[in-house]
């Protein structure tokens, strides 16, 4: 046979069995630090920017919350912004929430701005405005500016299009070459991020959690993963399996991580986060993270959850919407699943 599909179907398949035996042949909690290493592994990592200074650019009163815009570092040459949201008149320390946005214009999208920075006055588009979502629910908000998109887009892909959506083709492919990734960079910066949110006076630090939407999910999953101070997670628009998603629908190459599918598949790395709180969301008629998927996904997390006697940490909820945020269950269940470690909200 001339065509590979074939070849692939067999790779695929001697990968997966490859996982169940290794699964059948070993305790869980040997597979478990074996797989989590493997994940650090594969994503990679940066050197860090331990000197830097977090930089506050500005400070907006907003109705109910304050907005601040803070210059933060992860690795040495390389800046990023985040926005801050914190709820007006608080009484005492604050849960907190790593809010990581997916494609589209950036941080902006998520905290009710416009790709000028002025207000969104209209309806929100897929993200839903989230980071507002969640501030107005009492919880303070970092949204870091991922990079490649919006603000964050290279200047070479700029001067070839100023329209151009992003930058993930040259960041992956690039990183890729010099033996580094490009979820890696971003994992970096998000939990960069996270450091200066659970440090900041009017967030209890033990108290942080993450949510992330579609490639933000990805982010939002190996972050917890590789730090366990990361309380409560929600993913929404991304909890799949390699098979039913990034290998049957035309992905941006960021969702591509070289060997991981050697090492687990999808589900499986997501139940990494176990025992903590999970919420995973996905909308019926998503077509690039398709909700037959989502349920396989879902199925294998809840044995993973039951297997560490945490069954009840697991939530899903499936909405009837397309690739979006929905947050009609998730955005409360984050809210309790942090008040449940600490003093009630």
């Amino acid at each position: 046979m001339w065509n590979g599909d074939a070849l692939l179907e067999k790779l695929y398949e001697e990968a997966v069995a490859r996982h169940r035996n290794e699964t059948k042949a070993g305790h869980l909690n040997e597979r478990k630090p074996k797989l989590k290493a493997a994940l650090r592994e594969a994503v990679g990592s940066f050197d860090s920017n331990i000197g830097h200074e977090p930089k506050l650019l500005e400070r907006v009163e907003c109705e109910g919350y304050i907005r601040e815009r803070v210059e933060l570092s992860a690795t040495p040459g390389l800046t990023f912004g985040a926005y801050v949201l914190i709820p007006k008149n608080a009484d005492g320390p604050l849960p907190g929430v790593l809010a990581l946005h997916g494609h589209g214009y950036g941080s902006r999208e998520i905290v009710g701005l416009l790709p000028d920075g002025s207000a969104d006055e209209g309806k929100p588009g897929i993200h839903q405005h989230f980071a507002l979502q969640l501030v107005k629910r009492g919880l303070a908000v970092i949204a870091p500016d991922v990079i490649g998109f919006g603000e964050r887009r290279l200047l070479a892909d700029l001067a070839v299009n100023p329209d151009a959506p992003s930058s993930c083709f040259r960041l992956s492919t690039q990183l890729m070459m010099l033996g580094k990734t490009l979820t890696g960079l971003r994992v970096a910066e998000a939990l960069k991020a996270f450091d200066y949110l659970a440090s900041r006076p009017e967030v209890e630090g033990g108290r942080v959690g993450a949510m992330g939407f579609s490639g933000g999910a990805l982010i939002a999953y190996v972050s917890a993963v590789l730090e366990e101070r990361i309380q409560s997670l929600v993913l929404t628009g991304f909890t799949n399996t390699f098979r039913d998603s990034i290998f049957a629908v035309n992905h941006c190459i960021d969702n591509y991580t070289p060997g991981l599918l050697q090492h687990a598949e999808l589900p499986e790395l997501i139940g990494l986060a176990a025992p903590r709180p999970l919420f995973l969301e996905s909308g019926e008629k998503d077509r690039i993270f398709p909700v037959d998927g989502f349920r396989k996904a879902a199925a294998v997390i809840k044995a993973i959850y039951e297997a560490e006697g945490a069954g009840a940490e697991l939530e899903t909820d499936v909405f009837p919407g397309a690739h979006e945020i929905s947050g009609r269950k998730s955005y409360d269940w984050l809210k309790r699943s942090l008040a449940a470690s600490g003093p009630s909200l």
